[in-house]
């Protein structure tokens, strides 16, 4: 299909074409023998070209640095094929692209961002959706402080705060002269700090695919102080830097890496302060957002598998090549996913469980809210409740 919308389709026939009429000068054995020869050379030669004209596109990838991915995490996750029934949706097309979910507890309200530029307040009681505030922009990672002021990553806009009236301001939108390119995940400290992150500072959300297929590390982790407004970067050179979580002491902060299948933990306090190291790594699936429940355990989203095709995907730089031209050209990916859920990690960032299935891909939140995991989605038009209590944690293999 590429050499024939390339052009080179009758160049290709016509090398055949005279490679044949030459040999019919010889005799009809040797002619008949060139046929075999022709049908032998057009398939090779439409493959040699067509990698030739992906070998010459300027799109530049680069190999991802594997070997610091150490063990293979087997991860204790329960099937969820047995529990479709015990799903609830909530908002049902009314909370399309709810990336990220914050509950407040005084009101019982779930805040959200949507695809659609509302951040929206879904009452928990009788699963009402309010339209709150809109931002001009793709509203993704949401926290709210001990005041009730919510803080947004805007993916267009930058890092927000909308106040407990519904004022929207632009805290900050770029770093150490760098403007950011796809601001994804925020949390914000006691003490007011706001941690965020940048996931590539080189593509806009739109280019997301691009920045995986690229291989380089554009993703920042990075601080809002918001009594001196300055705005700091705490780590650079990330591979698309995503969800953000503090500890339970806030003595460090957790960022993922969703390329890279890990989690870090950037240190605040303490002899390791302004150093990081591994919290999570080698995950079973690439992750988003990350949320502490409160009783001892972290609940991260898993939007995609690490499938066979995405471990070839990661490995090869010329594949994502391959893949980067059909995007550029044709606007399409092939399906590189099988499995999204969540995944549930101890304080020391050990795997005790998850859910997992086939219709949970683009899962990009989970939340513990009482008795209940709410699980949010970059793509689909609602969110989805299910009872803990009814479908507890299960052993089984991912």
């Amino acid at each position: 299909m590429l050499i024939l919308n390339l052009g080179l389709y009758p160049f290709l026939c016509n090398r055949v074409w005279i490679s044949i009429d030459i040999t019919e000068l010889s005799g009809p054995r040797k002619a008949s023998g060139s046929w075999g020869l022709g049908l032998v050379f057009f398939p090779l030669a439409v493959v040699v070209m067509a990698v030739l004209v992906v070998q010459l596109d300027t799109y530049e990838t680069v190999a991802y640095p594997m070997h610091e991915l150490g063990e293979q995490m087997y991860v204790a996750a329960r099937k969820n094929a047995g529990m479709v029934s015990g799903l609830e949706k909530i908002g049902s097309g009314e909370l399309v692209g709810a990336e990220d979910i914050v509950y407040e507890p005084k009101s019982g309200l779930v805040y959200t961002g949507c695809h659609d530029g509302w951040i929206k307040r879904v009452k928990l009681a009788d699963s009402v959706v309010e339209n709150w505030v809109h931002t001009g922009g793709r509203p993704l990672g949401i926290a709210i402080d001990e005041s009730g002021d919510v803080f947004v990553a805007d993916a267009y806009k930058g890092l927000l705060k909308v106040s407990i009236n519904g004022k929207l301001e632009l805290l900050t939108h770029e770093a150490e002269g760098i403007k950011f390119g796809l601001p994804d995940g925020v949390v914000v400290a006691k003490n007011g700090m706001v941690y965020f992150t940048d996931a590539t500072y080189k593509y806009s959300f739109r280019e997301a695919l691009n920045d995986l297929l690229e291989g380089r590390p554009h993703g920042r982790l990075l601080s809002y102080d918001t009594s001196t407004k300055q705005t700091k970067v705490l780590a650079r050179d990330l591979y698309f830097a995503n969800g953000v979580e503090l500890s339970p002491d806030q003595d460090f902060v957790i960022f993922c890496e969703t390329f890279m299948r890990r989690c870090s933990r950037y240190y605040l306090q303490g002899e390791k302060r302004g150093s990081t190291d591994v919290f999570a790594n080698n995950l079973p699936g690439l992750p988003d957002n990350v949320r502490y429940d409160g009783d001892g355990h972290y609940w991260m989203a898993l939007p995609w598998d690490n499938s066979l095709l995405w471990k070839y995907t990661q490995t090869y730089p010329f594949m994502r090549k391959i893949f980067a031209f059909t995007l550029k050209h044709f606007h399409k990916m092939p399906d590189i996913m099988k499995f999204g859920g969540v995944i549930v990690l101890d304080l020391e960032g050990k795997p005790i469980g998850g859910y997992y299935d086939d219709t949970w891909r683009m899962t990009s939140s989970g939340v513990k809210i009482g008795e209940h995991l709410y699980l949010g989605s970059v793509t689909k038009p609602y969110i989805l409740r299910l009872n803990l209590s009814q479908y507890p944690l299960a052993f089984a293999t991912l």
